[in-house]
């Protein structure tokens, strides 16, 4: 079985024209627009056991009768085991797990928070300190804007920039949240409102030709779990972008057959990059793959986000996708683990079809880039020339991690940096 597989294409797009094949195109929590890829399959894999369900998605766009697909089978395949899925429900879990900008807004640096002494009392004898604290607030996008005691309640008011960091928080405080709450505290969190938060001081084909093709989906039994990729290469004119996003109940799927690494990930870079964030991500994917490679850009258990790039599947999204195992009343912590690899190969490389295994590992990584924004307001106070002398060398040190990243240089960098930070602090 191994052997006739390897000599079929998981997805050869033919046409009389040959017109390209387009990735999806990428959208993050910066909501950044534009293609990152081009000629890049996209495949949703999910595994369970020997079942393999594959969700195939092009980008196609053109006349339908000049397309067609050519699928790998372990069997000839009943009218049961073919499907379409909606193109929307692929390109929902793409958002969800593609690579991130996430953004931070510094405090003025003259303003001092004065802590309540009922509980500055109490923090110094607890585990961790109120800067800890603060600090991991901040981790999650919210920020403890004041802390009281009244009674025998503690009192904390709260602001956030995202529903599930704050629920993040919350749980980490010890709150235990209802079903749906994310949902329910978003709306709040776009309106810019506060939260007071308190507790007893005890502890979420039309007919059109141009139209995009919904994705085909096939399932079947097999003990490999692979994806052949050799005929695909004819297609390809240079390098070719594969896209694999894998579900599976246990933890992260890895390629057996060749070497995988992570793409960079958790480092500051220029407030510019908000709006070159394509650009920004191409140029350092290529520098990170090189012309073949395969690269882990997503790895996370989706019973939760952090920070979320899209709103999480619904349990319908989760079933087209053919995962069976989560039922209707577990949707909202779903047992189902994420991998998203980014492999790039071509004609002269990967002359073995993709092999995978799924493990136990749990570990969450996601490619995450963090904006963060100078204070822009008046700055008199003694602390804040320290501040300013601060953010010159952070700025400077995001510079330099750029370059790095992508090869750009310096003297752009610089000129963009320009643009947008205050003259105080270039």
């Amino acid at each position: 079985m191994r052997h006739h597989l390897a000599r079929l294409t998981l997805a050869a797009a033919l046409s009389l024209g040959a017109p390209a094949v387009h990735a999806f195109c990428g959208f993050y929590v910066a909501r950044a627009d534009g293609e990152l890829f081009n000629r890049a399959s996209t495949v949703v894999y999910t595994r369970v056991n020997d079942t393999s369900v594959i969700t195939m998605s092009s980008d196609y766009r053109g006349s339908p009768a000049e397309f067609a697909m050519v699928v790998p089978t372990p069997g000839v395949l009943e009218r049961s085991q073919v499907a379409t899925v909606p193109s929307e429900t692929v390109a929902h879990l793409d958002r969800y797990t593609a690579p991130r900008l996430v953004e931070y807004f510094d405090e003025d640096p003259c303003v001092v928070i004065e802590e309540e002494p009922v509980l500055a009392e109490a923090a110094a004898g607890s585990a961790s300190s109120a800067k800890e604290r603060r600090d991991g607030a901040k981790a999650l996008g919210v920020r403890i804007e004041r802390e009281f005691a009244v009674g025998s309640y503690d009192i904390q008011m709260l602001s956030a920039r995202q529903s599930d960091g704050l629920a993040e928080f919350l749980r980490g405080e010890g709150y235990k949240l209802p079903e749906g709450a994310e949902g329910a505290l978003e709306g709040y969190v776009r309106g810019g409102m506060k939260f007071f938060v308190a507790k007893v001081n005890l502890q979420r084909h039309s007919a059109e030709a141009e139209q995009e093709l919904e994705p085909l989906q096939i399932r079947f039994r097999s003990k490999d779990f692979m994806l052949p990729i050799q005929l695909g290469k004819l297609n390809g004119d240079g390098p070719q972008d594969l896209i694999v996003m894998a579900l599976t109940r246990k933890g992260r799927v890895q390629l057996t057959n060749y070497m995988t690494k992570e793409v960079p990930s958790d480092v500051s870079v220029p407030v510019f990059v908000s709006q070159v964030f394509p650009q920004f991500y191409r140029a350092m994917f290529d520098k990170a793959a090189g012309e073949n490679g395969a690269v882990l850009e997503y790895a996370w258990d989706m019973s939760w986000c952090d920070p979320c790039a899209d709103d999480p599947l619904s349990h319908s999204e989760f079933q087209e996708l053919g995962v069976s195992w989560v039922r209707k009343s577990e949707a909202a912590t779903p047992n189902v683990f994420v991998t998203r690899l980014h492999i790039r190969y071509s004609q002269d490389s990967f002359f073995e079809d993709l092999k995978f295994a799924v493990t136990e590992d749990r570990e969450n990584f996601q490619g995450r880039y963090i904006l963060n924004h100078p204070f822009e307001g008046e700055i008199t106070c003694e602390e804040g020339k320290v501040y300013v002398a601060e953010t010159r060398k952070r700025i400077k040190e995001e510079a330099a991690t750029l370059r790095s990243l992508t090869g750009w240089s310096a003297k752009n960098i610089a000129s963009n940096i320009a643009k947008t930070v205050a003259q105080r602090y270039r």
